[in-house]
C-alpha cells in the first residue's frame, strides 16, 4: 500500500505534463491548419484554378483582392508553415497530429510548385508532377503502346488501321442528344443504387446534372459543401454509351461526389480538421481523388457488370441496337490501358520535346480517340500540365492500395478499404508505400 501512495504524485504529475502537451499540440496545430486555409484561399484570389473547392468558415475568407500577384510573400509564408508544421511533428508522439502535420506539409509543397507555375517559372514534366501530386508516373516506350494496338487489331471488325476501325465500332454507340439526359440519370442512379449497398450517406446528400459546352473536359464535379454537388457533363462532343456508368462513377457514386462528402463528414464536421474544408485543384489531394473516381468504376461495376447493365438498360434507352457491345466493352479495356499515352504527350509538351502536331497525332494513335476529343484533350494538357498522371497512375496505385488491403474474392472488404480510403487523410506516399510501387 506504501508503495501504491508513494507512486500516486508521480502519476498525477505525468498526467497533469501529458495531458495539456498533447492538447497544447492539437491547438497549435489547429491554428496553422487555419493559416493553411487562410493562404490558399488568398491564393485562389488571383489563380482562379486553384481552390477546387471550399466548404470551411466564412471567417477565413480573405476580404479582397490587393494589388498584383504576391509569388514571394506566398512562397515564403508557405516556407514558415511548413517549419511550423516539421516542429510539431517532430515533437510528438501523437500519431494523428503527425498524420495531419504531414498531410498538410505536403499540400503546401504543391502549394509552392503552383505559385511558380503561376508566375510562369516551369520545371520537367516529372519534377512537376512530384511536387504537386507526390507521385512520378511511369515511362513507356512507344513500343508499348503499338504492342496494345496490335491486340486491338485481331479484336476490331473490318480491315485498315485499327485507330479508324475502334471508331468506326464506337460510333454504333453514341448516345442519341435526345436521350443523353434519360440514359445518364439512369447510370448514376444506377452507380449511386451500388455504393449505398455500402455506405450510409448523409440522407440530405444531392447533386444537380448540367450538360455544358465549351470545356476542356468531359465531365466536372463542382463539391459545394453540405453534401451537395453540381456535376456538369460537356455536350458538344460526341458522347458514347459508356460514358452514362463511367461519368456517373467517377464524377458521382462512389468517386468525387462521395470522396467530399466522406471527408467533409468524417473529418470536418465529426473531427472538426478545418484544413479538409480547402481542396486545392492542383496537389497530391487529386492524386487520390481521381484515382479513385476512375478506380470506383471497378469498384461499384466489377467484372462483367458494366457490359450487362450497358446491355440490358442503357442501350435500350438510348435507342441503339446492341450488336457489338461485347466487342466494343473488351476494346475499352485496351483503350484503357492506353491511357498512359497521355502522360507522354504531356511529358512531351512540357519538356519541349514534342509539337502540338505530333501530340495530337499520338492521341489518335494511341488513345484511340477522334479528331474533336484529341483536340479537347490537347486543350486539356495546356491548361493541367501534369494534372494528366492522376487518372492513369493514381487509378494504378489506388488499385494496388486496395489488393494489398482485401484478399481475392472478397468484394465486400474491397468497399470496406475503399471507404476508408476515401474518409481519411491518405497521401500518395501512403499508397506508393502499401502498393510496392516506386
Amino acid at each position: 500500500m506504501k508503495n501504491t501512495l508513494r507512486l500516486l504524485p508521480l502519476i498525477l504529475i505525468f498526467a497533469c505534463n501529458t495531458g495539456p502537451t498533447k492538447d497544447t499540440g492539437k491547438k497549435q496545430l489547429d491554428l496553422l491548419a487555419q493559416k493553411y486555409v487562410r493562404l490558399g484561399l488568398n491564393i485562389g484570389q488571383y489563380d482562379p484554378d486553384f481552390v477546387d473547392a471550399y466548404y470551411g468558415p466564412d471567417s477565413l475568407k480573405p476580404a479582397s483582392k490587393q494589388g498584383s500577384f504576391p509569388k514571394d510573400s506566398f512562397l515564403a509564408e508557405v516556407d514558415a508553415l511548413k517549419k511550423a508544421l516539421q516542429d510539431i511533428s517532430g515533437a510528438t508522439d501523437n500519431d494523428t497530429i503527425r498524420i495531419r502535420a504531414n498531410w498538410i506539409t505536403q499540400q503546401l509543397t504543391a502549394f509552392s510548385r503552383r505559385i511558380r507555375i503561376f508566375s510562369g517559372e516551369f520545371k520537367p514534366f516529372d519534377e512537376e508532377s512530384k511536387e504537386l501530386f507526390g507521385a512520378v508516373a511511369p515511362v513507356y516506350p512507344e513500343e508499348h503502346y503499338r504492342s496494345l494496338v496490335a491486340e486491338l487489331d485481331s479484336l476490331l471488325p473490318g480491315k485498315g488501321p485499327v485507330p479508324e476501325r475502334f471508331q468506326q465500332l464506337a460510333n454504333r454507340f453514341v448516345i442519341p442528344k435526345d436521350k443523353l439526359d434519360t440514359v445518364f440519370k439512369t447510370g448514376i442512379e444506377e452507380a449511386r443504387k451500388r455504393t449505398l449497398q455500402h455506405y450510409d450517406l448523409p440522407s440530405t446528400e444531392s447533386f444537380t446534372l448540367e450538360y455544358v459546352s465549351g470545356k476542356p473536359w468531359m465531365g466536372y464535379n463542382w463539391y459545394k459543401g453540405n453534401y451537395k454537388s453540381l456535376i456538369q457533363i460537356s455536350a458538344d462532343l460526341k458522347i458514347f454509351i459508356e460514358k452514362a456508368i463511367d461519368l456517373g462513377c467517377h464524377e458521382g457514386y462512389p468517386g468525387h461526389h462521395v470522396y467530399n462528402m466522406l471527408l467533409e463528414k468524417n473529418l470536418y464536421h465529426d473531427k472538426g480538421w478545418v484544413e479538409i474544408s480547402l481542396y486545392p485543384l492542383f496537389s497530391p489531394q487529386s492524386l487520390i481523388a481521381e484515382g479513385s473516381a476512375n478506380y470506383g468504376i471497378e469498384i461499384a461495376f466489377p467484372g462483367e457488370e458494366k457490359t450487362t447493365f450497358t446491355k440490358a438498360v442503357l442501350l435500350p434507352l438510348a435507342g441503339l441496337d446492341t450488336t457489338g457491345i461485347t466487342a466494343y466493352f473488351k476494346a475499352l479495356d485496351i483503350k484503357g490501358r492506353l491511357n498512359y499515352a497521355r502522360n507522354e504527350v504531356a511529358r512531351g509538351m512540357l519538356n519541349g520535346s514534342m509539337s502540338d502536331s505530333t501530340a495530337v497525332q499520338w492521341l489518335l494513335n494511341y488513345t484511340l480517340l477522334n479528331r474533336e476529343a484529341a483536340e479537347k484533350g490537347l486543350q486539356f494538357i495546356r491548361k493541367n500540365r501534369s494534372y494528366v498522371i492522376n487518372y492513369n497512375y493514381g487509378q494504378d496505385l489506388i488499385k494496388n492500395y486496395i489488393n494489398t488491403k482485401t484478399a481475392a474474392g472478397q468484394p465486400e472488404k474491397r468497399w470496406d478499404a475503399f471507404g476508408y480510403l476515401l474518409s481519411n487523410q491518405i497521401t500518395p506516399a501512403d499508397l506508393i508505400k502499401a502498393g510496392g510501387t516506386k
